[in-house]
């Protein structure tokens, strides 16, 4: 494995028409950042460091995914050698080996990465990258004999023959680190973009007689993103690996194509998922759990056995006990739910603590925002929130107690005790018929006016 990883994450994206630096657009609710730093952690590397060249936006990213990361910063942009140079301080004299990925191809499998790594093994003194491209389109086409590396060959730089090559550059290349420096500081400027390309390195280090090889990929884990339409292949790549990834877990999936995965979504085996459900970032569902239709999760841990939906919400900081049952357009936000509570029909439960067996019931509303700060709810076990019931916060519900249906709560109710907090019904005879013959009499004048 490496020693080093240089992450390229330099490049503002103006093809996607964006003002937001291209490698902070987001696949499965995480950056593309994010994606190649969770791989080259994965590689536990001695240090990973990122070029950027767009302020503090990337480097913010970087070390918030890992406050361990070296920054780098390519103030001027002068091609991807160049960005390499600018992380040679960090490198210089390091010795090991040092790979470069780049910080808009989000999909490179570990297995890729060993796989460069055994070629590097076996005698191999730099090692790129290169897949089968089903339309090479624009990409960098490399020209080999036999298994050697001749050169690398950018689009704008190609000729027809060359254009008509099908193996194609993914842009991650191999090599012992003061190789790496040396051949990325002598790459010159003579192509159509007026560029430092990490690419001559290939012609480069033949011409010194290194041996040059290249290792290939699957097209789709090369796939690189550059444009809006990339953006939203990457993310159907995304959604297809995590679901297949879920399956083979033990997770069904009763219409795998409409449920939509977060980058870190955890689901354990036993778990159904029903048709058009969204993970959010954050979500994390225990075994034996059900997730019902077209329900909503984020920031979220779902108990075991507990059921979800269908139409629910759960918003961050929302915990589920064992058994729990949050039911059809229940909204849930920054509450604890004890094992077996319920809350199934219709209501906005936030700020709360709801106790073990607890029910509550429909159309219940924890009042927890007063205009300027918010204020917690606490119901107790076995508690019994009658329906319409409002619990102005702070307040809190004691063990056993209930609340009748159609209460204002504002003020604590003991274990055991039955609130009512609601004004006395009066009826008025005949009352009805009056007030209608009226409103009926003043609108038909007002339509002769």
């Amino acid at each position: 494995m490496p020693t080093h990883l240089i992450v390229l994450a330099a490049g503002a994206g103006t093809r996607m028409l964006s003002d937001r630096p291209k490698v902070l657009h987001e696949i499965g609710g995480a950056p593309i950042l994010a994606h190649v730093l969770a791989a080259a952690q994965a590689l536990d590397g001695e240090r990973v460091l990122v070029v950027g060249g767009d302020g503090d936006a990337v480097s913010k990213e970087a070390l918030r995914t890992d406050g361990k990361i070296r920054i780098a910063e390519q103030c001027e942009q002068r091609g991807t050698a160049h960005a390499v140079t600018v992380a040679a301080p960090e490198l210089d004299g390091k010795g090991g080996d040092t790979l470069v990925l780049l910080g808009d191809t989000p999909f490179i499998r570990p297995e890729t990465i060993s796989a460069m790594g055994k070629a590097r093994a076996d005698g191999a003194e730099i090692v790129f990258l290169g897949f089968e491209a089903s339309d090479p389109g624009r990409y960098g086409r490399i020209v080999t004999d036999g298994a050697t590396l001749l050169r690398i060959v950018e689009w704008k730089d190609a000729d027809d023959a060359t254009r008509a090559i099908a193996l194609c550059n993914a842009g991650l290349v191999l090599a012992e680190t003061g190789t790496l420096l040396r051949l990325a500081a002598a790459a010159g400027r003579d192509n159509a973009a007026g560029e430092h390309y990490l690419t001559d390195i290939a012609a480069l280090g033949r011409a010194d007689g290194l041996d040059v090889r290249v290792v290939a990929c699957a097209e789709e884990e090369a796939l690189g993103i550059n444009t809006c339409a990339d953006l939203a292949r990457a993310e159907s790549v995304f959604q297809a690996r995590a679901r297949n990834a879920a399956v083979e877990r033990g997770v069904t999936l009763l219409s795998a194509e409409t449920v939509h995965f977060a980058f870190d979504t955890r689901i354990d085996r036993n778990v159904v998922v029903e048709p058009n459900v969204v993970f959010g970032p954050g979500v994390v569902i225990e075994s034996g759990a059900r997730i019902r239709a077209f329900s909503h999760l984020e920031g979220c841990h779902v108990g075991r056995n507990a059921v979800v939906g269908p139409h629910a919400r759960l918003r961050p900081g929302t915990e589920l006990g064992a058994g729990a049952r949050i039911g059809n357009f229940v909204e849930v936000k920054n509450a604890e739910f004890g094992e077996g509570a319920q809350a199934k029909h219709l209501s906005y439960i936030g700020d709360a603590s709801i106790g073990r067996d607890a029910n509550v019931g429909a159309g219940t509303i924890t009042c927890n925002y007063d205009g300027v700060s918010k204020h917690r709810t606490e119901v107790g076990e076995r508690a019994f929130i009658g329906s319409s019931t409002m619990l102005v916060a702070p307040v809190a519900i004691g063990d056993d107690a209930m609340t009748a249906s159609g209460s204002v709560i504002t003020r604590n109710v003991p274990d055991g005790d039955l609130a009512i907090a609601r004004t006395r019904q009066e009826n008025k005879p005949g009352f009805a018929r009056k007030l209608l013959a009226m409103l009926r009499a003043t609108r038909r004048a007002g339509k002769a006016d």
